[in-house]
């Protein structure tokens, strides 16, 4: 005769078998939860330089329209290789962390906008452009590299710049601005930040140098 106790809750031997199942299943979308919000080692980081400087100089608008040339760069970082320094006179490029666009790229939206901000010119123009314009802002990305030879490490970016006036193609005025930028850790991302902030502070320096030469 069969014993009535195995017979009186048959469910609970049901829920025994399909709880590990469920529990199994439950981990599995954890898991694949965690694995689509943090990357894979070997997946490439992209970052981008988009910092805007917090604070402008201000000029009454005047009717002149200024174009603001693609900037020229160092062929060394022409590219959306993210470089470093960890000796001297060797530039070594990271293998897992890169730039959206090239630097040169990047810089001449931010130029635009900055010197738009100013408020002084009608118009800030940008190539392909064929029409009249006043002046023309000249740029070149000299360095831009994470140097880990120094400490704390630190972002170098220089460029040198010049303004133009259209009419007789003389330069006005040009200007070098080199800048080095404390890194918080030796670590790419840490470069990243320096160099958002490095160019904000270059692009202050550009709209001041402007506004100083124009008439």
């Amino acid at each position: 005769m069969r014993e009535k106790g195995f017979t009186l809750f048959p469910s609970l031997k049901r829920t025994a078998k399909v709880f590990p199942v469920a529990l199994a299943a439950f981990a599995a979308i954890m898991i694949s939860s965690c694995a689509l919000l943090s990357p894979a080692q070997d997946e490439m980081r992209v970052a981008v330089i988009d910092r805007l400087p917090p604070e402008l100089p201000q000029r009454q608008t005047h009717p002149a329209t200024l174009l603001v040339l693609s900037p020229a760069i160092n062929p060394i970082y022409d590219s959306v290789r993210m470089a470093y320094r960890t000796r001297p006179y060797q530039v070594e490029y990271f293998s897992r962390h890169e730039w959206g666009a090239s630097p040169a790229q990047m810089l001449l939206p931010l130029l635009t906008h900055t010197l738009e901000n100013t408020h002084y010119f009608d118009a800030v123009l940008t190539p392909p452009y064929f029409g009249p314009y006043r002046y023309a802002l000249r740029t070149e990305i000299l360095e831009l590299i994470q140097d880990f030879t120094t400490n704390p490490a630190t972002l170098q970016f220089s460029m040198r710049v010049q303004l133009v006036e259209r009419t007789s193609n003389r330069i006005i005025a040009s200007r070098a601005i080199a800048l080095r930028e404390p890194m918080l850790q030796k670590a790419p991302y840490a470069g990243v930040v320096a160099a958002n902030d490095a160019t904000a502070q270059a692009l202050q320096q550009i709209a001041g140098f402007v506004l100083e030469n124009v008439q």
